[in-house]
């Protein structure tokens, strides 16, 4: 069985007929998610309302937001079609796979199964999607909603991308352009994330513990929990909140921002009952934006140093790819040398 079945591209058609995890996803026991010893959010990540930007709270915008501006119709709509699209017949499906990882639209399984020494509980359909007109030709066709559907939910979200890069700016003390400003002809991405019920999630993940490399992420999710953050030394599972998104500062922040704002690590862990679908948006420079840490937040005389050296963000994404998650980040490898 298990031969047959891991002869599969996809997670999802070996998932259905197995009882065991096959080996290659079964991670070391120091390596495992723990789910007994988890903490449930709560209150540690902050709801804020997007109304409020317009206000003196600006600066606490990180983790769920709503009152977002995406209409709930575009929502429930991308939501449908990316289900649509993962329950597909496996012929239908495949016709996107690839493991190229320069690829602009390709579906594939688990993160790079060309690099990694585990994999992971995941199958992903991820798009480029800035501008929409360059790449919506490579998308998927089937379901036939699916370009316009997109089209559409990416739009909106890319909006309220650049609503939120205003805000962050201005919460650095810089103009509000002025992030935007750093990111080249800008870059937008999209994933479309599948994690089929896993007979024995206690040994595997979704996605082990990351921190995106790209600026911010947005990441709508279904009604199944499954992400959890590192917050105050322990993971801490952030259930879904109906109409809302998870804001996750990524690393270009993190080098922007000269670490005002840090990336932010976090994790998907897999159920043995349900499937759960989540959508990160991932917005980025493009890739020959020179990225550095703002001119105005460094000052060598009030010990407030460059902490990284400008790179252009093809290298760093290369980087991240290469490395398969192998570690959390790949930030420290952009640190400015000690003088």
């Amino acid at each position: 069985m298990e031969a047959s079945a891991t002869s599969k591209l996809l997670v999802s058609d070996i998932a259905s007929s197995v009882d065991h995890v096959p080996s290659n996803y079964v991670r070391p026991i120091s390596d495992r998610p723990n789910l007994s010893e988890i903490e449930t959010s709560g209150d540690s990540i902050p709801m804020i309302d997007l109304q409020e930007l317009h206000g003196p709270n600006r600066a606490g915008v990180i983790y769920q937001i709503k009152n977002h501006g995406v209409p709930e119709k575009t929502i429930e709509r991308m939501m449908t079609v990316a289900r649509e699209f993962f329950r597909q017949p496996e012929s239908e499906r495949v016709k996107h796979y690839s493991a190229d990882t320069k690829k602009t639209t390709r579906l594939s399984t688990s993160f790079n199964v060309g690099s990694e020494k585990f994999s992971n509980w995941r199958d992903f359909l991820r798009l480029h999607c800035l501008p929409i007109e360059d790449f919506i030709s490579e998308w998927p066709s089937s379901p036939v909603s699916f370009r316009d559907v997109t089209a559409e939910y990416a739009t909106s979200v890319r909006a309220l991308v650049l609503v939120l890069l205003e805000a962050i700016s201005e919460s650095l003390g810089l103009a509000k352009d002025s992030v935007s400003n750093t990111l080249g002809k800008h870059g937008q991405h999209m994933a479309l994330n599948y994690y089929p019920p896993c007979p024995q999630p206690d040994l595997t993940f979704g996605l082990p513990g990351h921190k995106d490399p790209n600026l911010i992420t947005l990441l709508l999710q279904d009604e199944v929990s499954g992400l959890q953050v590192f917050k105050d030394g322990k993971w801490i599972a952030v259930h879904p909140v109906p109409n809302t998104f998870i804001v996750n500062i990524g690393d270009q922040m993190q080098v922007i921002s000269n670490d005002k704002y840090k990336s932010v690590l976090h994790r998907a862990v897999v159920n043995s009952d349900k499937e759960r679908i989540s959508i990160p948006t991932f917005y980025c420079p493009s890739l020959d934006a020179v990225v550095g840490p703002q001119q105005e937040l460094i000052n060598e005389e009030e010990e407030s140093p460059a902490v990284y050296r400008s790179f252009i963000y093809a290298e760093y994404y290369e980087k991240f790819w290469d490395r398969a998650l192998a570690t959390e980040s790949c930030i420290d490898l952009f640190k400015a040398s000690k003088t």
